[in-house]
């Protein structure tokens, strides 16, 4: 699903979507909608979502969005969404901000992954199978750093940490991929 769900609406101004945008919480607004909401606040701060109050420091339009860039209000508002991200997309987040967009980011990245029509870098994606194919490895090995024979349950914890790393070092891999895809270039 590269837009937001159908019969839905946006939560702002309780029309149709106008210029889709999905928030890096996962929830759908219109592109000028959450612009207006961050025009509110301060500028020097990313917007909190309206539903969920966390942060918003990443905006990705839909792909019919990402299309209309013949229109002159689209393309102007496209702009300042790309600013926007260019922003706050690389502000440095703490922990438990990139463990909250790790859904978002993961359930992207698998789309792209699986859809032939979209293209990630090729070293992008040697570097998502390899780190898997690592993690994957340690996980299934009988060498562990806490091994699970002497410390049962909690033998499990290297595991877990070593893929909760995995799907961080992927997370922030394709965050950085969106940000200069959909933040324009700062060069």
């Amino acid at each position: 699903m590269d837009g937001p769900p159908e019969n839905d609406f946006c939560s702002i101004c309780h029309g149709n979507f106008q210029i889709p945008h999905q928030a890096n919480c996962s929830h759908w607004y219109c592109g000028n909608c959450i612009l207006q909401v961050w025009n509110h606040g301060s500028a020097l701060q990313p917007c909190k979502c309206p539903l969920c109050r966390r942060q918003i420091t990443l905006l990705v339009p839909s792909q019919a969005s990402s299309q209309q860039v013949d229109d002159p209000e689209t393309s102007e508002i496209l702009k300042r969404i790309e600013g926007y991200n260019r922003f706050f997309g690389t502000q440095s987040s703490g922990l438990s901000q990139r463990v909250q967009d790790l859904p978002f980011l993961l359930r992207r990245l698998f789309r792209e992954l699986m859809d032939p029509q979209r293209s990630l870098p090729f070293v992008i994606k040697a570097r998502v199978y390899l780190a898997l194919l690592s993690t994957a490895i340690y996980v299934l090995s009988p060498v562990d750093i806490i091994p699970e024979a002497l410390f049962g349950i909690l033998g499990l914890l290297d595991d877990f940490i070593i893929a909760l790393i995995f799907f961080l070092h992927v997370g922030t891999l394709y965050r950085a991929i969106l940000v200069r895809r959909y933040g324009g270039s700062s060069t």
